[in-house]
């Protein structure tokens, strides 16, 4: 399962990390990791197309967002990414988890950490 945790400041989105795998098909026929990675590699490339100074991000075992610049622009996309993902969840619920019953919400150091 594919899960997608948030992190929250002063209700904007400040990181996102996304791990695992959606384990819907074997590899390379995985319509929910395809559908995913083309959702997240979309956003960020256009964040990145609108400023280069916007987002750092990096991938190995996990996927990190972290949005350096705010812009009404960039948080949109980023709010996008988190809603159309959410959607997937909802067709997908066993591959792609975003927050939920295991979902913890702390607020140590003015963070809001939306986990699944």
């Amino acid at each position: 399962m594919v899960r997608v945790n948030y992190f929250v400041k002063d209700n904007r989105i400040e990181k996102v990390i996304l791990k695992g795998h959606s384990n819907f098909d074997d590899y390379g026929k995985d319509i929910v990791c395809a559908s995913i990675s083309s959702i997240v590699i979309t956003t960020v490339n256009a964040c990145l197309k609108i400023d280069k100074e916007s987002i750092k991000h990096s991938e190995g075992k996990e996927v990190v967002i972290t949005i350096i610049k705010h812009s009404d622009i960039v948080d949109t996309l980023i709010n996008n990414m988190i809603d159309l993902l959410t959607e997937l969840s909802k067709q997908y619920e066993n591959n792609i988890k975003i927050g939920g019953e295991s979902c913890v919400w702390i607020n140590a150091f003015k963070y809001t950490i939306i986990c699944a």
